[in-house]
């Protein structure tokens, strides 16, 4: 059972023996950081609330944090003197995993000629633990980057607004505790070396030789130390495209594919069973339903669809096949815009990723491109071989 789970399936009981010193498990769980000091604040100035409803509002905030946090709540609970000293009842309380773990067995999923599943009477297969996080304990998490074209060749193609784009990423990705680092204005040849660089990060001379940015309020000089991954790899793309490719500043192309076979699991790769995200703003054709584009409304012309092959990946792609994506000259795009939102809003609920992305695409899939509602729309779509949910928690830094 899930840390979450523990504490819901518990929720009366904890009600009842923490409501004896709701002050005490306040002051605890702030001063080993599980809240933040304003939510601290917030909590200890309710107002119109019996003892029950503190308790009942510090519990829901903690399960609106996560499992991880649930766990270092429990761990608190079972380990802390005090606590135990205080609260004794704790003891009846089943606030650990106390299911007993047996050999995991496989199973064979067999069908009739109609396609309806039969039991066969042989043995099952190992259920997936569908809830179970990937663990994201290092710090930084890992690192984000950003590959950013906005000047190319040809004037003409330019992407006004795109600068915008990486900004927003900067300032959540770093708050999400990821290091963020941007190279702009690559060739096709240059980015397929950058994604190399990255996938192993064991060059360090080819590393210092690229034209890497930082995010620190703002985009400036790499910092030491040098990078090393973490826990997440995050890489996003903003950039025109073709149909299942990318393109460079010179408009030559790399396919979306083999973008992520460069961080494919193997021996030798520091990401090999960690997910990998990415984040990819271009379209995926020339078409656009009826209407007149407002102005200062562009697009990004081309097609980035790609099915991963490996698992632990995990592509967000602006819009669907066929379409365009939209791109605000002066406010960024309408994709990474509203996933730099959702993101702020949903890791701060404790919301995996995936739910996050769903949320985005409700989001953007409401967003019109016209004044006549319904003439110019854009869906955003995920494609993934995620295992597990990633979850991933604002690092809090105010004093």
């Amino acid at each position: 059972m899930l840390p979450k789970d523990i504490i819901r399936g518990n929720k009366t009981s904890l009600l009842s023996t923490l409501s004896e010193d709701h002050k005490l498990i306040l002051q605890k769980v702030h001063e080993h950081k599980l809240i933040t000091d304003r939510e601290y604040r917030n909590l200890k100035s309710i107002n119109n609330e019996n003892v029950e409803g503190h308790i009942i509002q510090l519990l829901d905030k903690l399960m609106g944090k996560g499992d991880e946090t649930c766990q270092r709540f429990l761990d608190l609970l079972e380990t802390d003197s005090e606590i135990k000293g205080t609260f004794p009842d704790l003891k009846s309380l089943h606030l650990s995993h106390t299911s007993p773990i047996t050999a995991p067995v496989q199973e064979t999923c067999v069908m009739d000629n109609r396609g309806t599943y039969i039991d066969d009477g042989g043995p099952r297969c190992k259920k997936t633990k569908l809830d179970e996080p990937y663990p994201v304990n290092s710090i930084p998490r890992g690192i984000c980057l950003i590959l950013n074209n906005i000047n190319f060749e040809n004037e003409d193609l330019n992407r006004p607004g795109s600068e915008k784009d990486a900004e927003s990423l900067g300032e959540v990705f770093s708050r999400l505790g990821f290091r963020v680092l941007m190279c702009e204005d690559q060739t096709e040849a240059e980015m397929s070396h950058i994604l190399t660089c990255f996938s192993t990060l064991s060059n360090i001379s080819e590393l210092q030789k690229l034209r890497l940015k930082e995010w620190s309020k703002g985009f400036g000089d790499l910092q030491e130390p040098l990078p090393k991954h973490g826990d997440v790899f995050i890489c996003c793309i903003l950039s025109h495209g073709k149909k299942e490719v990318v393109c460079g500043t010179d408009m030559k192309t790399i396919p979306i594919k083999d973008v992520t076979r460069t961080f494919k699991a193997s021996n030798n790769s520091p990401l090999t069973g960690k997910p990998k995200i990415f984040l990819i703003q271009a379209c995926q054709g020339g078409s656009t339903h009826r209407g007149v584009v407002e102005k200062g409304l562009e697009t990004d012309e081309g097609s980035v669809v790609s099915v991963p092959e490996e698992a632990d990946f995990l592509i967000a792609v602006a819009t669907v096949e066929n379409y365009v994506s939209f791109r605000s000259r002066v406010k960024g795009s309408w994709f990474i815009q509203s996933l730099c939102q959702q993101l702020k809003e949903g890791c701060e609920r404790g919301d995996d990723i995936h739910s996050i992305l769903q949320c985005v695409n409700s989001d953007v899939s409401e967003k019109e491109g016209s004044n006549l509602p319904g003439q110019i729309k854009q869906m955003p779509e995920i494609r993934y071989t995620l295992r597990k949910k990633l979850l991933l928690s604002p690092l809090h830094t105010e004093a």
